[in-house]
């Protein structure tokens, strides 16, 4: 029987090593203390494991190299991953946008049920391991020298380290360092699922206010839009953030001279909106403008629309012009943010970057430079917006790599 080493003890590597471990003696490395450091944090701690969308719809929320993922995420899709945790005794639950949690909503449950499968499968589990290189015989991997300079024999290898976000989990990059090392290249690395920097002022003013049902869009120049969701938002001490924000940021990699667009009123046609606020005003005739938008917007977002809409806080209600409301309507369901850029990669959820798909075979996720290598999940240049899908990726090319490590 032969050996194989797991490199990297995230999602990814688990997978592979469970899977390799049903025909071949496999060891898994990992310098953390534990398995699933980056897993634990996932879901703000739930992990959302993966999402119960249809599998042809992942494709349309996989921005990056979604066509190199056909044969991985159709060998295990995210039917497998649900079934796998059910059968190990794991109860799934489904919320909003077909997000896929552990029942009890503790990331420590899916972490356990999969360490507990690497022990059932006597995968050799080593922790604080540090790997440093591969050793490279007639073209082949014969071993990875460790951090001591000790040795580990192998016949075949799979890569799992991650990219460069959430450093302080282990996704520091090693692996992009030993891939180079032999051979492989690896194309920009940046930030993806990260908050957004805006330029105003102003936003520090709205710190900590959470938008729920709003539309948000990314657009370039005047006219072109990136990226258009809908959904929920948060504003921080130094712009936006949130689930629609972290997967519109993906769009912000690769552009210039954008801007945000927030309609806090979607539900309503800006016509719809005009007459709400008619009605509102109706309500507050005597009353001055600041004291009007109560039952129209968050108590916290009163006093920015108030500033921006250029309207008198003091002017009376039945004294605001037509035209002042419909800058008003114009405002809310068109609420403009300019763009500074994206937070640094180590607040990233994922990496967007690495191992440059041509040179990985999509079919096993081996390599195509040194015939005993394949690589999982992160590491990889694919990605994916949030909801599940990039931890679906993990498994997915993980349990491909490690049935197909024969091929």
């Amino acid at each position: 029987m032969s050996t194989v080493v797991v490199i990297g003890g995230g999602p990814a590597g688990m997978m592979a090593a469970i899977a390799a471990s049903k025909k071949h003696n496999t060891i898994l490395i990992e310098k953390n203390e534990k398995l699933g450091k980056k897993l634990y944090i996932t879901g703000k701690g739930r992990c959302n494991v993966t999402n119960a969308k249809d599998i042809n719809d992942f494709f349309d929320y996989i921005p990056g190299n979604s066509t190199f993922l056909y044969s991985a995420l159709y060998t295990f899709t995210n039917e497998d991953t649900m079934n796998f945790f059910e059968n190990l005794g794991v109860k799934l639950k489904i919320e909003r946008g077909d997000r896929v949690f552990p029942e009890s909503d503790k990331s420590s449950d899916i972490i356990n049920a999969l360490v507990n499968e690497l022990q059932k499968n006597n995968v050799n589990i080593k922790l604080n391991t540090k790997v440093k290189k591969f050793v490279i015989k007639d073209n082949v991997i014969s071993s990875v020298q460790l951090e001591d300079n000790s040795l580990i024999e192998a016949d075949k290898f799979i890569l799992c380290t991650g990219g460069m976000s959430y450093p302080q989990t282990g996704s520091t990059g090693e692996g992009f360092k030993i891939s180079k090392d032999v051979g492989h290249s690896v194309t920009e690395i940046m930030p993806s699922l990260v908050p957004i920097e805006i330029d105003e002022n102003w936003i520090s003013e709205l710190q900590g206010l959470s938008l729920k049902n709003v539309e948000l869009r990314i657009v370039e120049g005047k006219k072109k839009i990136l990226y258009k969701d809908f959904g929920e938002m948060l504003f921080t001490h130094f712009g936006i953030s949130g689930p629609i924000v972290l997967s519109g940021s993906r769009v912000v990699n690769k552009s210039n001279n954008l801007k945000v667009f927030i309609d806090l009123k979607p539900a309503l046609s800006s016509e719809e909106l005009d007459k709400r606020i008619q009605k509102d005003f109706t309500k507050c005739l005597n009353k001055d403008f600041k004291n009007s938008l109560d039952e129209l917007l968050p108590k916290k977002l009163i006093n920015t629309i108030i500033n921006l809409s250029k309207i008198e806080p003091t002017k009376k209600v039945n004294l605001i012009t037509k035209e002042e409301r419909k800058n008003l309507v114009n405002l809310i369901k068109n609420l403009s943010l300019n763009i500074k850029g994206l937070r640094p990669i180590s607040e990233a959820i994922i990496t967007a970057g690495g191992i440059n798909i041509k040179e990985i075979d999509p079919s096993t996720m081996k390599s195509k430079i040194l015939k005993n290598l394949y690589f999982a999940g992160e590491i990889i240049d694919v990605d994916a917006y949030t909801g599940g899908f990039n931890i679906q990726i993990a498994f997915s090319t993980g349990y491909l790599a490690g049935i197909k490590i024969d091929e």
